[in-house]
């Protein structure tokens, strides 16, 4: 079994790209136009229950996420490779990073869940957990993450993207996964390049949590702001979160 996903690009550079909590790999269509497909292999991978991979079944755990893309990479013959995650998929990075240590050459974390998970009050935990049948509650969380800052259209096409892409028992339970799981002890085995790349405005993954930390799990990441942006830039600002990741990656992720 061959995990879903979408491959865009012949280059010698590999990069395994990770989607979040809120919809499959699609959510990531918005950078498309911007990749460099002559320089770099992008492999846009669908967890268990989501877009092309919405059919298998599974445990929706951050260990299967990983296990899984090393799969991908197994797929593809790719025995080396880079990793990009967004969100969720930045908490299942780490993971893989720490997993397949030598295989993963470099990460870049795209306003990620730490290895740490995210502990919240009840009453905030009890609200998320709700989002997986309640869309006023999806409402809430994406549009605090984007900041409250753009037009409402934005949310509704993010909680849609999530409605018509993933199952409502798989959604869930990837809700428990990055909010309870906790890995922080094993983060020193990830020695990869590590770029982690924050919003501006990301009212979820703040710059603030951020910078309280990935530097004590992470020593060797380097921390960059995206300016005008929320928890999405894929879709906020797609060229220059592209420029940003690609330029980190360029003569790191090789054959």
């Amino acid at each position: 079994m061959t995990i879903g996903h979408e491959v865009i690009g012949g280059g010698p550079n590999r990069i395994i790209v990770l989607h979040g909590w809120f919809g499959d790999h699609g959510i990531w269509s918005p950078t498309y136009p911007f990749l460099d497909r002559d320089k770099f292999s992008y492999a846009f991978m669908d967890y268990r229950g989501y877009g092309a991979s919405r059919a298998l079944t599974g445990a929706y755990t951050i260990n299967e996420i990983a296990a899984d893309a090393l799969g991908l990479a197994d797929a593809l013959g790719w025995p080396r490779f880079s990793v990009v995650g967004h969100s969720m998929g930045g908490m299942a990075a780490q993971r893989l990073g720490i997993d397949a240590g030598d295989r993963v050459q470099a990460m870049v974390c795209v306003t990620p869940v730490p290895a740490s998970g995210v502990p919240l009050p009840p009453e905030v935990d009890q609200m998320f957990a709700s989002v997986a049948s309640e869309d006023e509650a999806g409402r809430m969380v994406i549009g605090g993450s984007l900041g409250q800052r753009l037009t409402p259209a934005v949310t509704e096409y993010i909680l849609r993207h999530a409605r018509v892409t993933s199952t409502i028992g798989a959604f869930g339970k990837y809700y428990t996964a990055f909010s309870k799981s906790d890995f922080s002890g094993e983060a020193a085995g990830l020695r990869v390049p590590l770029l982690v790349l924050f919003g501006e405005h990301d009212g979820g993954v703040s710059a603030d949590f951020v910078r309280a930390t990935f530097p004590p799990l992470y020593p060797q990441a380097e921390l960059e702001m995206l300016p005008n942006a929320g928890h999405y830039p894929m879709l906020e600002t797609p060229a220059w979160l592209v420029s940003r990741l690609e330029g980190f990656l360029s003569g790191r992720a090789t054959v």
